[in-house]
């Protein structure tokens, strides 16, 4: 049993209120620049005035820690033994957002007993104070990405305009909706040269989902091709942080913009980010 199947197994509703909204961000292949799109959207989010907690929850590659210049000194291994309490691997950085850096963790999660689970879910359930959380998953259409996408408020579908990253765009919507018809996923296209590139990226996208899928896909828009971008990573520091004012920035602004129009469903069970982690429980009673 693989660790996302594992991760949905508990069913249980949580408080209502909490007011977390739960945002995934995925790809269906990688090196489209997920991973620093979900930092940069969750420092452009904070700079609202949001509270925004950003989790890593890729399996293969967790490098947020990387791309903020941080080394992180416990993962969930420690939470999970009951060594650290959550609340002591958060790592708070200075640039004003917080992460659960690396899924190290999770390796553990396929040979937790019940009394551990409990003890983990019991600390996400106490993990309160964050408007959003940010799940950056890992790329591909395997169950350790799709299971945190399907517990998620919302779902942010990451591509560029190469015609493989559309190809596996597409692949992993499908995979997405043969689960969860209903679930609200987003597309934003990365790495665009024109306005118009964008944009005919996402109608493409978005039409062969609505004709094939029967599925609505909201544009989100796109991010322009910056070299700004690349800079930052070689300095472990965010683009939005050292380049305010870039062309990369500008198209995050307005994207984030965008997503905080949009409530927090007002659902009892996974409004807050326990009740996300429960969902993912959840979902494998199900299929078992």
């Amino acid at each position: 049993m693989d660790q996302a199947a594992v991760l949905r197994q508990l069913a249980g509703k949580t408080e209502s209120g909490s007011g977390t909204k739960i945002i995934t961000i995925t790809s269906g292949k990688g090196g489209v620049g997920k991973t620093s799109i979900s930092v940069n959207l969750a420092l452009a989010i904070a700079a609202t005035g949001k509270k925004v907690l950003v989790f890593d929850a890729d399996l293969g590659l967790a490098n947020i820690n990387v791309l903020l210049g941080v080394i992180p000194k416990y993962n969930l291994y420690h939470v999970i033994k009951g060594i650290k309490n959550l609340e002591d691997i958060i790592i708070h950085t200075p640039e004003g957002v917080d992460i659960i850096a690396g899924a190290s963790g999770f390796s553990m999660l396929a040979n937790m007993g019940e009394r551990e689970r409990n003890s983990l879910l019991a600390a996400f359930d106490s993990l309160t104070g964050y408007d959003i959380l940010i799940i950056d998953t890992g790329a591909g259409v395997s169950s350790n990405v799709t299971g945190f996408t399907l517990p998620a408020h919302e779902v942010i579908v990451l591509t560029t305009p190469e015609p493989t990253a559309i190809t596996d765009a597409y692949g992993i919507i499908k995979s997405i909706v043969l689960e969860a018809p209903n679930k609200q996923i987003k597309l934003l296209v990365n790495r665009v040269t024109s306005s118009l590139e964008g944009k005919k990226v996402a109608e493409r996208v978005v039409n062969i989902s609505n004709q094939f899928l029967n599925v609505k896909i909201e544009s989100l828009g796109f991010i322009y091709e910056d070299e700004n971008v690349s800079r930052s990573i070689r300095r472990q520091k965010p683009f939005y942080v050292l380049f305010p004012k870039s062309r990369a920035s500008s198209c995050l602004n307005v994207i984030t913009a965008k997503l905080l129009n949009l409530e927090v469903p007002p659902d009892a069970e996974g409004s807050s980010i326990g009740g996300f982690f429960r969902k993912i429980f959840a979902l494998q009673n199900s299929g078992d």
